[in-house]
């Protein structure tokens, strides 16, 4: 296979960064905010706890108490990263958030779009938490603005999925996939590497099963146990073993080469909070690990796309 030339770049994926500057013409940065939502199987509303990976705590801001309006939450972000970018992208990241009614979703994003060069919204939510209501306002601003649904998955295995109390199944994901798809929305899905009891072959498995579906992004993780987690418990208690550096390498080379070489990679591994971080050490190198793709995917002489 030759590196696609559309993806103007000298990595051997398609990055975000250069999606933005081929799309836009200049630096896009995502600002992300914490709009004060909860997710279904957190509040009792599905299930109670939230995903066993998740420490509940929210974002750094709610962590400090009342949360900034969603403008100064913005007017913070492109004070920081001014430098770095012309345009934004307001994030929506914290929790699930599509989970209110509609009226409100507009007015938190009717807010994020008034403030000046922000150009579209990035939503983080579940696929069990978009009503055709909730579409119908997305794709409204899908007309005007560049506008990304990013779906937590994590796995295409509904055992997976029961196992790390995500309170949906993964036709539950097919369903919001389809009734998204075909108009001008961009679908970007979340999976993580090293899921409690799945194999590599279940993480190929839900590459390959992503690879075939209207997907236009992607964020890989890595499984992180926190303190105060059920998933950290089970690691204190050593009822499950974390992914090594050099297979979640390996597997997220393995990953890349199975995806589309137009989908845009938005994330290649996670790093967590330092106060209540337990395993693995690696991760929190985070670029050590991006690294270490890099040389991978440089030994194989291969490239996103490869097996496509």
């Amino acid at each position: 296979m030759a590196k696609p030339d559309f993806w103007k770049n000298n990595k051997r994926y398609y990055d975000l960064k250069s999606y933005w500057r081929n799309m836009f013409g200049c630096n896009v940065h995502k600002l992300s905010i914490d709009a004060g939502f909860t997710c279904p199987n957190r509040d009792g509303h599905i299930a109670v706890g939230g995903c066993i990976y998740c420490d509940g705590r929210g974002s750094k801001l709610r962590q400090k108490g009342e949360l900034p309006s969603v403008a100064s939450q913005i007017a913070s972000g492109k004070k920081y990263y001014s430098a770095q970018a012309s345009k934004f992208i307001a994030y929506f990241q914290t929790f699930t958030n599509t989970y209110a009614p509609v009226a409100k979703l507009q007015a938190l994003y009717d807010e994020a779009l008034g403030q000046e060069d922000v150009i579209g919204l990035s939503i983080g939510t579940r696929p069990d938490c978009l009503g055709p209501d909730v579409i119908e306002l997305l794709g409204g601003y899908a007309k005007k603005y560049h506008i990304w649904v990013e779906l937590g998955l994590q796995s295409v295995n509904d055992k997976t999925l029961q196992l790390i109390n995500r309170g949906h199944n993964f036709q539950q994901f097919l369903d919001a996939v389809k009734a998204l798809a075909g108009g001008s929305l961009n679908i970007c899905v979340h999976i993580i590497i090293g899921l409690p009891g799945e194999s590599d072959e279940d993480v190929l498995k839900t590459a390959r099963t992503l690879a075939a579906l209207p997907i236009h992004g992607i964020k890989i993780h890595s499984l992180l146990a926190l303190e105060g987690t059920p998933l950290g418990e089970m690691y204190k208690n050593n009822a499950i073993q974390i992914i090594t550096k050099e297979n979640y390498v390996s597997l997220v080379a393995d990953v890349l080469e199975i995806l589309p070489p137009n989908m845009v990679i938005q994330r290649l591994t996670a790093d967590g909070y330092r106060d209540i971080f337990l395993a693995p050490d690696w991760a929190m190198n985070k670029l050590d690990v991006l690294n270490a793709i890099n040389k991978e995917l440089e030994r194989r002489d291969s490239y996103q796309g490869k097996y496509y």
